[in-house]
Order: C-alpha cells, then structure tokens, then sequence
C-alpha cells in the first residue's frame, strides 16, 4: 500500500480539494443544500471553521482552519464524504458500490495544502473565488451562487466586482 505523506501542524489552516470520481456528474450542484448539511454535520462533530469555499458541478474547494493542538483534518473530509453519500441515497439517488464495497460518489484520495502564511491565504481566498470564472461557469465570480464570494461582499472584504474589474485583493488568515 502507498503511504502518503500529509502535513500536520495542529490548529493549521489547510487548502483542501474533494473531486467526484464520476467527473461528468453534477452531484455536487444539483444536491448542494445536502453538500451544505453534511458540512454542518462534521463541523458540529469535529468543530473546525471554513474560511472560503467554492462548490463546482464535480469538484470543491475549502479553507479548513483547524482548532488549536488539532492535526485531524483527514477524519473530517472522511466524515464529509459519508454523510454527503448517507443523504444522496437518503434522497433517492443510485449509488453504486465498487469492488471493496465503497460507494462511488468521492475519488478515494484527496488534495491537501497547508497554508504557510497570510500571502499564501490570500492567495488560496482569491484561487477558491475566482474558480467558477477559471472553469468558465460564469462571466463574473459574483454570479456564481455557491461560494464564499458572497460572504467576504457582505463584510466589506471584497468589492462586488471584484475579479471582474481587475480589482485586486489580499486577505486576512482567519476572515
């Protein structure tokens, strides 16, 4: 078996990307408020804050900022993954199991970062919002409603327009 070798510094930020292993499915879009509830669910569970977030039709990034002496974030995107899966076959939805018997909603493994500093942050707050435009889902970031865009908008954080107009941005860690 392959050892991967994951960073752990406890009470960390980490830059996290979870990717359906159907990649022409939307899953993720069309059951969103499900994706919402099972994030709710791990929080309430393993309390951590998620700074930024965006949800793609296949694919999600987030900002997991882990509480102090905490190193868990893998228990958590596991927890993730299941109740996502728990509430799309709750609602209806075919999952199949593959050969181990595991459902096949989630590609098995994951993409993880650690943010170093503030720069590296901002940088990840500004890669997560500006991903539906990256992607080509919409013209402007503001149109794309499953994201933290509009979080950082209502605090003053960032203009509307942002990403649309050139404008710039650097944020803070922990916003």
């Amino acid at each position: 078996m392959v050892s991967y070798r994951r960073a752990r510094v406890a009470g960390a930020c980490y830059f996290l990307t979870l990717t359906l292993q159907d990649r022409t499915r939307e899953w993720l879009v069309q059951h969103s408020d499900a994706l919402r509830e099972a994030l709710r669910q791990v929080i309430f569970e393993r309390p951590c804050r998620v700074p930024a977030a965006v949800v793609l039709p296949d694919h999600l990034h987030l900002l997991m900022l882990l509480p102090e002496g905490d190193v868990d974030y893998s228990s958590r995107v596991r927890y993730f993954k299941s109740f996502f899966v728990q509430a799309l076959r709750d609602k209806g939805v075919p999952v199949t199991l593959n050969e181990k018997g595991e459902a096949n909603v989630w590609q098995r493994r994951f993409w993880e970062h650690l943010i170093r500093d503030e720069v590296d942050f901002a940088a990840h707050v500004d890669y997560i919002h500006a991903n539906p435009l990256k992607h080509g889902l919409v013209g402007r970031v503001r149109d794309w409603p499953l994201s933290s865009f509009h979080r950082y908008v209502a605090r003053g954080i960032v203009p509307v327009d942002w990403c649309g107009s050139g404008a710039g941005y650097i944020g803070r860690a922990g916003e």
